[in-house]
């Protein structure tokens, strides 16, 4: 089974974060949250965290098929961290999933891997990343290659749909939404 890391440093934000993993654990897919730093890890609003892991163990892990970061405030932390580095760069160049949502799309544009990509992001980091070589898009989820990135926190469970139908495909995408009675 492939797993899923969602990185998390102190600021993450809180929906982001936890609607990607819910979503894919009601998908059964393996998912964990990853301490970049401290442990446990407060986020944006308070909220404190126990994560499942560490980077510095997720970043060696071969099972990982899919990286998930979240922003939030503290998501300038995600773009300091090798750890987060390494495995978004060995699972690009493995043709694995690398994924983002609200200002941690910048994150990956700052590791130059969104270059000459289609991403979105949270409009406060728009700039950098088009200043980076982003082809930056409005839409509320964006898939170019290997990469899926998304707007912010009302956009987080398409979001975390999307991450389902890349690892599972549409079927156990709409399978889980069945479940959540989304208004349409």
């Amino acid at each position: 089974m492939s797993r899923v890391i969602v990185p998390l440093v102190e600021g993450f934000e809180e929906i982001e974060a936890l609607t990607i993993v819910d979503i894919l654990r009601r998908a059964e897919i393996d998912v964990a949250t990853a301490a970049v730093e401290a442990n446990p890890v407060t986020a944006a609003h308070g909220v404190r965290v126990e994560a499942d892991t560490t980077m510095a163990a997720a970043r060696d892990d071969d099972e990982v098929a899919l990286l998930a970061l979240p922003g939030g405030p503290g998501t300038g932390k995600l773009g300091e961290s090798a750890d987060v580095r390494f495995l978004a760069e060995r699972l690009y160049e493995s043709g694995q999933w690398v994924t983002a949502i609200c200002a941690a799309p910048s994150v990956l544009s700052g590791f130059g891997l969104l270059e000459g990509r289609k991403a979105t992001s949270f409009p406060a980091v728009r700039e950098k990343m088009e200043e980076a070589g982003v082809d930056y898009q409005e839409e509320t989820v964006v898939t170019d290659g290997p990469f899926i990135t998304s707007r912010g926190p009302g956009t987080a469970m398409d979001f975390a749909l999307a991450l389902v139908a890349a690892l599972e495909g549409k079927a156990a995408r709409d399978e889980v939404e069945s479940r959540l009675m989304r208004s349409s």
